[in-house]
């Protein structure tokens, strides 16, 4: 959604039951005197109050419905009820004028109801838009709520007296709804200056007011009101100038009647005769070919939807058309569907890469799903990895919880201790979803039922339960870790305190985790069973969030090492090292190896994860301590006869690194590039950490097209030199090579679509056109060379970067 763009529904579309939330009193309540007793011949006694809330619907002024009543709460002094009412008025039977009262009533003074008070609450706002999110309303005490067009319990504060805490409200209303972009470290400092000025207000004000906290149901866009049958803009009286009148025109994206029945009787059965023997001509072959190059995102018109279908039975033989043929089935006709579905059994099959557009949100025929996995299951282990997160998030498409898709990826979990251990973990972190959390559930029970059914394995080693019970362990050991992190980050001090508290936990308190009772089987790789925690060589990285490096003993005698963070979400960085492993591959496939380095991340949690630790230095590190990276690199492999000072081959691993990445990166839209996220390792590869933002999304202004820094091309010996020179040879043959792939990257990240990653999920479409654009597919491999050879000057070019750098390592200085 572009940012001029406004969507919304309109209320007399909604069929749906008024729904809210009462929530919470807020205020401090004061003693209230009964009804019938006179001034002054009353004693307040030690009672608690009972409370409950009366909601009552007003329309026109005058109350529609019966009222409903929340449940009586006694728990002072935070009055709670958080009960959800839905009232028997639906959404499109609202008038413009639609009121809410809302008056609380206390019940503990024998059998007489003692008002606390009432509120009135306008439905629509100014802009006839409906009230959706969290708002606090304030109660006028004593008074019921009158419900009347002028109300004089109106539950808006009067502007006059609202102050700053009305204002920050109505900010984290905004923020609730989505409209204000979440950033979680300042979120977390916002939120604590809010709760002070919350406090310093309350006590200033001596809390005399009382206010009800409601919440609206949300919808994916507003609501906007209109009346049934009306027209959305009422045009404005014809003035006697020239001015332009505006006129809704209901019929706008409807589908033409007309143009409509020209397609039923051009895709009329009976013609199906003729079209099996129809062959395009040459011109028409080039326009099925230009059809079929088409990137999966893009929407075929009416004009070639009856093009494809016209040549269907030619198309047979050509396994890239099925895809698009089976975008112009009209699948709610059933006839067409039937003959669709015939023609796609008899169709040469078709390659794994496209059988994942056939599990994205645009096709619901189950038995369309169904042919995608059983094209899937041709897949070997390791292809069937690079695609397990994706497949994961497409179960949120199916039509089922226990469909063809889910009970697939069981099986071959079964067969596989890798495939299982990650497809357990991809479900586990889902079952926090708010929609689809059932259905990740189910799929969690179908995998565990399956696998406690397993016998013992050829050599009796482990039967199911074990097996189950092992990766159990895992979730278990990623549950003490955060235990361990809450500790240390509890002690006060600096760094150095820190390690000590945690060295002094691994050897004492929780010393069982220096050697554990039975080997667990590493959660990044689960090939791999660790045996215990090495205190000594455990350690903290200098960082906000104190992330903990772990040194693990394995079974085998040697070690590995870890990084587990608590407090950051790292499902992004999951996709993005998922892609660069799976571009690797793609890489490797045609012979051209970019000493790339796709560390291992598992998110466990939707703020946990775990990183495979890779010894290596940030380049701001490097360039501090050695003042240049072709001098660190002559420290660990000095040559003097060798370019530079330094080994060929470490020089070569470096060039063809910085060439992989840069690529990768400037696809998958990378941001927030600086020395301290640069990684290099002593043999000479470089890698990027860190990748909090994607498709484009970067804090800084002005990003060049690529990171690529004045030091690195230094490295190279310039601008000039020949190493260059290779190093732009070696981006142009990988992004020609990436490029013949744009397709499986697409789809990959369309099943992505539905997923909670937060650069994908704050507007999907958006993304993958971006990542689209990347791709530049309508160029030929020639042209394509040209354009990145110019992204890449112009990035070199780029000095403006420069300047932030040095804010970055003054703020890291100071950290």
């Amino acid at each position: 959604m572009t940012v001029n763009e406004f969507r919304f529904f309109l209320s007399c579309d909604i069929n749906l039951p008024l729904t809210f939330q009462i929530e919470r009193l807020e205020g401090k309540l004061a003693p209230l005197k009964p009804p019938d007793s006179a001034d002054g011949d009353y004693t307040v006694d030690e009672r608690k109050p009972e409370l409950y809330v009366e909601c009552m619907l007003y329309i026109d002024g005058a109350p529609f419905g019966l009222p409903m009543r929340t449940r009586l709460e006694t728990s002072a002094p935070s009055y709670s009820w958080n009960e959800l009412i839905t009232l028997s008025t639906k959404y499109r039977d609202l008038t413009a004028t639609s009121q809410l009262g809302i008056t609380v009533y206390d019940v503990s003074c024998d059998e007489n109801e003692v008002v606390v008070g009432g509120a009135t609450i306008r439905l629509f706002n100014l802009k006839k838009q409906l009230k959706t999110g969290k708002h606090k309303f304030r109660l006028w005490l004593g008074k019921e709520a009158d419900g009347s067009l002028n109300t004089t319990t109106p539950g808006k504060v009067p502007k006059d007296e609202r102050g700053e805490l009305e204002r920050l409200e109505k900010l984290v209303n905004k923020y609730e709804r989505g409209q204000i972009q979440r950033v979680d470290w300042l979120d977390r400092l916002a939120f604590k200056s809010m709760e002070k000025i919350k406090d310093r207000e309350n006590s200033k004000n001596g809390s005399s007011h009382l206010y009800v906290v409601v919440d609206f149901c949300s919808f994916e866009h507003r609501i906007v009101f209109q009346e049934s049958g009306a027209n959305f803009l009422i045009p404005s009286p014809i003035a006697s100038t020239n001015e332009l009148v505006t006129v809704w025109d209901p019929e706008v994206g409807k589908m033409n009647p007309s143009e409509h029945k020209q397609l039923k009787l051009a895709r009329s059965l009976n013609r199906g005769i003729i079209d099996r023997d129809l062959k395009p001509s040459s011109t028409e072959r080039k326009s099925i070919q230009r059809i079929l190059k088409y990137p999966p995102t893009r929407t075929l018109s009416g004009e070639e939807r009856q093009f494809l279908w016209k040549f269907r039975f030619s198309l047979m033989s050509e396994k890239r058309a099925l895809t698009k043929f089976l975008r112009c089935v009209e699948w709610s006709d059933v006839q067409e569907a039937k003959q669709a579905l015939e023609l796609m059994g008899k169709w040469e099959t078709i390659d794994v890469s496209d059988a994942l557009e056939l599990l994205s949100p645009v096709f619901e025929s189950e038995e369309v799903r169904a042919y995608a996995v059983s094209v899937l299951e041709r897949a070997g282990d390791e292809e069937l990895q690079c695609y397990l997160l994706q497949l994961v998030q497409a179960l949120r498409f199916e039509r089922s919880d226990r469909s063809r898709l889910c009970h697939f990826l069981v099986q071959r979990s079964l067969r596989n201790i890798e495939l299982a251990s990650f497809f357990r973990w991809y479900v586990a972190v889902e079952l926090h979803d708010p929609v689809y959390a059932r259905r990740f559930y189910c799929a969690y029970e179908i995998l565990e039922e399956s696998i406690l059914k397993l016998g013992p394995t050829a050599n009796g080693d482990e039967d199911g339960l074990k097996l189950w019970q092992s990766l159990v362990r895992e979730t278990e050991l990623t549950a003490q870790l955060c235990s361990i992190m809450r500790d240390v980050r509890n002690v006060k001090g600096g760094t150095q305190k820190k390690i000590e508290k945690l060295r002094h936990l691994l050897s004492g308190l929780l010393s069982e985790l220096t050697y554990f009772d039975e080997p667990i089987r590493s959660p990044l790789a689960p090939g791999v069973l660790i045996t215990g925690i090495i205190p000594s060589e455990s350690s903290i990285f200098k960082s906000a969030l104190h992330p903990l490096r772990l040194a693990f003993r394995t079974a085998s005698g040697g070690s590995c090492k870890i990084i587990f963070k608590k407090g950051d979400d790292l499902r992004q960085d999951q996709l993005v090292i998922q892609m660069v492993s799976l571009m690797d591959r793609l890489l490797k496939l045609e012979n051209l190896d970019l000493q790339l380095t796709p560390y291992r991340v598992l998110a466990t949690g939707h703020d946990e994860g775990m990183l495979e630790f890779i010894p290596s230095k940030s380049l701001a590190q490097i360039l501090s301590e050695h003042r240049s990276i072709t001098s660190y690199l002559q420290k660990f492999h000095p040559d003097p006869d060798g370019p530079f000072g330094i080994t060929a081959t470490c020089l070569e691993t470096f060039i063809k690194s910085c060439a992989g990445y840069s690529v990768i990166t400037y696809i998958l839209g990378i941001g927030d590039r600086h020395l301290d996220n640069l990684l290099l390792q002593d043999d000479g590869r470089l890698f990027h950490v860190d990748f909090g933002f994607i498709l484009g999304k970067d804090p800084k202004p002005f990003p060049p097209p690529m990171k690529l820094c004045k030091e690195m091309v230094e490295a190279m010996g310039g601008a000039e030199s020949q190493y260059y020179t290779r190093f732009k040879s070696y981006c142009c043959e990988a992004y020609n090579i990436l490029r013949k792939s744009s397709n499986l990257t697409l789809n990959l990240f369309h099943l992505m679509a539905g997923s909670n990653i937060p650069d994908i999920a704050s507007d999907p479409e958006k993304g993958i056109l971006k990542l689209q654009e990347k791709f530049r597919l309508d160029l030929d491999d020639e042209e394509s060379i040209h354009f990145f050879q110019d992204l890449i000057n112009e990035s070199v070019s780029a000095l403006f970067p420069q300047m932030v750098e040095t804010i970055h390592r003054w703020a890291q200085y100071w950290r």
